[in-house]
């Protein structure tokens, strides 16, 4: 026997199973979703939303025992997106506010457009970007960060949408040839960031028409930011997990073009509803 949490579980999810037996000589978990495991007392993450049907087998010589229980996973109220590099893991739940971005994002990643491509530009305090499809196949030395689907996306600046440590946005082109700040349509950045303080945020503020709210100077007076960013680029989502993934590439060594030395690749997206 085991037991299962009883509140309600949102994708993804982090489950710790309680095991009920204590004198099997070991136990095999099969979790439904084509993983498992030999510890007794496993915590597994579902990444995907459904419903799941857990199988835990007790074997002591030569009797086995077994128990088969089923858990809902919920589906996320934002749609998130799970994306695996080179050097981690990270969760990014998508804005609802910014429709247009959301959906073209959601359309790449469904189609595994970002599978495979680098980040090819890193600047440690600001941010890393991806997303240029001609990265994919680009050897060593070879600047890059012009590539795209072909197609920009209007510009989705929401005031409440800024550039605080982790905000998912979107790259673009200057202002000189892009006056209304249209976004690429495959290209994006996370930010990375610098801690700000009240005055400097005043002065953003004044700058660019902002009334910054308390959640926001909170965020960018504790964990940073990229306020010089905000009005001029659509930001349209955040990271919520895997954080440590960014500080892992921002410490590799760039060249003069900001493009890592060694290869960062996203490995592969994946939408979880």
């Amino acid at each position: 026997m085991f037991v299962v949490p009883t509140h309600s579980e949102i994708a993804p999810s982090a489950i710790q199973f309680e095991n009920l037996s204590n004198n099997a000589d070991y136990y095999h978990w099969d979790f439904g979703d084509g993983n498992s495991t030999v510890d007794a007392k496993p915590l597994h993450r579902y990444l995907l939303s459904g419903q799941y049907d857990i199988t835990l087998s007790a074997i002591k010589g030569k009797t086995k025992h077994t128990h088969t229980q089923r858990v809902y996973i919920a589906a996320p109220t934002e749609c998130t997106v799970v994306v695996d590099t080179d050097l981690g893991q990270m969760e990014i739940v998508l804005s609802d506010d910014t429709p247009l971005h959301r959906d073209n994002f959601i359309k790449h990643v469904e189609n595994g457009y970002y599978d495979g491509m680098l980040f090819h530009r890193v600047i440690s305090g600001f941010m890393v970007q991806t997303g240029d499809p001609d990265s994919k196949e680009a050897p060593h030395g070879k600047k890059i960060g012009g590539g795209g689907p072909g197609y920009t996306i209007p510009a989705e600046l929401i005031d409440t949408l800024v550039h605080i440590r982790g905000a998912l946005a979107a790259a673009r082109t200057g202002d000189d040839t892009n006056p209304a700040k249209a976004s690429s349509g495959s290209q994006f950045y996370i930010v990375d960031g610098r801690v700000q303080t009240a005055s400097q945020l005043d002065d953003y503020a004044y700058q660019k028409g902002i009334t910054y709210s308390p959640y926001a100077i909170s965020k960018y007076t504790t964990i940073g930011g990229s306020p010089q960013l905000d009005k001029e680029y659509t930001v349209f989502g955040r990271v919520v997990r895997g954080m440590e993934v960014i500080d892992a590439i921002t410490s590799q060594k760039t060249d003069e073009a900001d493009r890592p030395l060694t290869d960062i690749r996203i490995l592969v997206a994946r939408v979880v509803r």
